[in-house]
């Protein structure tokens, strides 16, 4: 057996049993699934470690295959943009107030 079978085997069984313990719900944009549809389910790890299954399921979400995408997108621009990276736009304090005024402007004062 191979790393990927033992890969594949491995997600087989947790995502059997967060299907037996979670609603078949995507824990972001909450569409049900079922039918030939719970293939469109998937598990994610909280964590973004896939080999963190505790037997509770606390470190597992279902979610449908757009918002995991979604969310490992996120992760991932995270892991690239962070404080110390040049490519990470750096934004200003604000100065000025943009509704200063504006009770003024509508005879409020």
């Amino acid at each position: 057996m191979g790393n990927n079978d033992n890969r594949q085997a491995r997600e087989q069984g947790y995502r059997e049993k967060a299907l037996k313990m979670y609603p078949w719900i995507c824990g972001r944009c909450a569409r049900e699934f079922s039918g030939k549809r719970l293939s469109e389910l998937t598990v994610h790890h909280r964590d973004h470690n896939h080999d963190n299954n505790p037997e509770d399921g606390s470190n597992w979400e279902l979610l449908c295959l757009y918002c995991h995408d979604n969310e490992h997108s996120r992760y991932t621009d995270q892991q690239y943009f962070t404080d110390a990276s040049t490519a990470s736009p750096k934004s200003k304090q604000a100065t000025h107030k943009g509704l200063e005024g504006l009770a003024a402007l509508l005879g409020k004062e």
